[in-house]
């Protein structure tokens, strides 16, 4: 997919509205985990010194249209106005107000409230659009993680304004793209997680392009059960085992090798302290959650990473957040931050994995959407993409 260049936009003297990612994790009115903020920041920066003045425009959390003060950007612009060692003002609304932004200079920036205070933003509101239009002379979008919503900042605004994408819209289709359409091989494929109808469209998708696919997860269960084990009390989907079972024909057919776990590390309830053991992927105990792949599994799964020359991760290997059943995800984190191929982590739960282990630099790239990734590799259309391309 080839995307309009915010480079290739006139902004000296102009006011862009930038619609970034700036959804992340808030504790006691301060930011988390800053990785989404840091990530726009060199599209601000370039937008600066090309003399631009800047406006912010973000969602955070589900406030379900209405005003929140645990769902304010304020702490977000505190934390902007840090890296970027500047002030950022901030606006009282989504949509301004205008005379919040009055005097608003070359070189200034700014940040908008909310857009989910307003429930006209999820609905793709044409008005709405129109009103975010209107405090602007072009509009750039660089929240990789919203493009798979219809809303009105990343939908119907591309037709009101001059349009273009960010440096990071940019990269994340050029990787994504680069795994999907021309991968080096061979391509291994890692996918953790709880549910199973979450990625069996990545499966499919990616069947005459993987030479391997590793499953791990609470959504291996789902797999182990498809091919006719019993997995105890193991969390599984039961409406998709003919889907899961359909699907490892496919690749069999496909000559791709879907690599399931033959170790599990289970555990007799779902508690953190739970007492954990290991047992053969088919030898459950009929009391027994699985909550982790096992040792042989991890090496095994090890072993296919450190041996290909593109690597695709998106998914925990199991409960990573519990001490007893982190040993998968850590395992699968290490030899993907230390493969020497190119390595892609899909974003979500896999890249706060990588966080938690100290593990952020080894990979070729972090992807900013966990959603918006999956529905890239699943080969859907996505909105936001198809309106800068269009609109």
């Amino acid at each position: 997919m080839e995307l309009p260049s915010f480079e290739d936009l006139p902004v000296a003297g102009k006011r862009v509205l930038l619609r970034v990612d700036f959804n992340v994790p808030l504790k006691d009115g301060q930011v988390v985990d800053d990785l989404r903020i840091r990530a726009a920041v060199p599209t601000i920066e370039a937008l600066l010194g090309r003399g631009a003045a800047v406006i912010c425009c973000s969602h955070l959390g589900r406030p379900k249209g209405q005003r929140n003060p645990d769902y304010s950007l304020a702490p977000v612009a505190e934390e902007l106005a840090g890296l970027l060692g500047r002030t950022v003002r901030v606006a009282r609304d989504p949509d301004g107000p205008p005379e919040d932004l009055e005097g608003l200079a070359p070189g200034d920036v700014a940040l908008l409230e909310n857009l989910r205070f307003d429930p006209r933003e999820e609905r793709n509101d044409s008005t709405f659009a129109a009103e975010l239009a209107s405090l602007a002379d072009a509009y750039v979008s660089d929240a990789f993680g919203a493009v798979h919503r219809a809303h009105a900042s990343t939908a119907a605004i591309a037709g009101l304004l001059p349009h273009a994408a960010g440096y990071l819209l940019l990269k994340e289709v050029e990787v994504l793209s680069r795994v999907t359409e021309k991968p080096e091989h061979p391509l291994v494929v890692v996918l953790g997680g709880a549910k199973v109808s979450d990625k069996i469209g990545v499966v499919r998708n990616l069947l005459d392009k993987a030479d391997a696919i590793l499953i791990g997860g609470a959504m291996a269960n789902t797999f182990l059960a498809a091919t006719g084990l019993d997995v105890g009390s193991s969390r599984i989907e039961a409406d998709r085992l003919g889907e899961v079972a359909d699907t490892l024909k496919a690749a069999e057919a496909a000559g791709v090798r879907v690599e399931l776990p033959d170790d599990l590390v289970v555990a007799s309830a779902f508690d953190p302290d739970a007492a954990a053991s290991v047992v053969r992927a088919e030898a459950i105990p009929a009391a027994s959650m699985a909550l982790d792949v096992g040792p042989s599994t991890r090496a095994r799964f090890a072993d296919e990473i450190k041996g290909a020359a593109t690597v695709l991760w998106n998914g925990p290997m199991g409960v990573f957040e519990w001490e007893s059943f982190s040993a998968g995800t850590r395992a699968v984190a290490e030899a993907v931050a230390g493969a020497p191929g190119f390595t892609v982590v899909g974003g979500g739960d896999s890249a706060a994995a990588l966080a938690a282990f100290g593990l952020t630099e080894g990979p070729s790239h972090i992807s900013t959407g966990g959603g918006a990734s999956l529905e890239f590799l699943e080969g859907r259309e996505l909105p936001g993409l198809v309106a800068l391309t269009t609109g």
